[in-house]
């Protein structure tokens, strides 16, 4: 964790009780240890779409389909989310809890990889840009998905700091942490060094990194 433990239990006691169907994802991902976005991260995805009220959005993993759910209760009327998710068993689960959300006319949920799918989409098109998949994979997931977001649009990385583990030296790291690690730590550095980008690196949640053209 790269906020301490006490900071982020008083941020969160700030925030409203989560309605019966966010808490039910809630229990069905800490149940089956389902990598879910965090509590800060959830509040910035909810302050970026009211501040930006966006008509289109992607997301670059599914899993259950919480991350989605959860914007799609703030996103403006008439406004859809695309979300791909490789795994069958998650996107089975996903297509279940946005039907029974009752938001099948607004979430629309793609099975497959996403550098296929991500082929498939149009350039110009989405508002909104949240990447939350393989680790190892967001600059291939980067180069696809940035012709698809409209000149003004966002695009949020989420799990980018590794719970901060990404900022020790590499002589410390394993075999397996170095190759993902080195790889974000590349990704990185090529937002950061892009001057046709303003990117903004955060460090909550597992780390958030906000991408937007100039």
């Amino acid at each position: 964790m790269i906020v301490e433990e006490h900071v982020k239990e008083y941020v969160d006691s700030l925030n409203p009780e989560e309605d019966e169907i966010i808490r039910e994802l809630l229990k069905e991902a800490h149940d089956n240890h389902v990598p879910i976005i965090r509590s800060d991260v959830r509040e910035l995805l909810r302050f970026l779409i009211n501040l930006k009220k966006p008509m289109r959005v992607l997301e670059i993993g599914t899993a259950i389909g919480y991350s989605a759910i959860v914007m799609a209760k703030v996103l403006p009327a008439g406004a859809t989310i695309d979300t791909i998710e490789r795994n069958e068993a998650r996107y089975d689960r996903a297509v279940a809890n946005v039907t029974n959300a009752s938001l099948n006319d607004t979430i629309n949920i793609f099975f497959g990889d996403a550098l296929d799918v991500l082929d498939t989409m149009d350039e110009d098109s989405y508002d909104l840009i949240f990447m939350d998949a393989a680790k190892g994979q967001y600059e291939e997931f980067y180069k696809k998905a940035m012709p698809l977001l409209k000149k003004d649009g966002i695009m949020v990385c989420d799990n980018i700091l590794q719970e901060g583990d990404i900022a020790w030296p590499v002589e410390v790291m394993t075999r397996r942490d170095h190759t993902v690690y080195g790889r974000m730590r590349e990704f990185l550095k090529s937002l950061k060094s892009d001057e046709s980008l303003v990117t903004s690196i955060l460090t909550i949640g597992d780390g958030v990194a906000l991408v937007k053209r100039k």
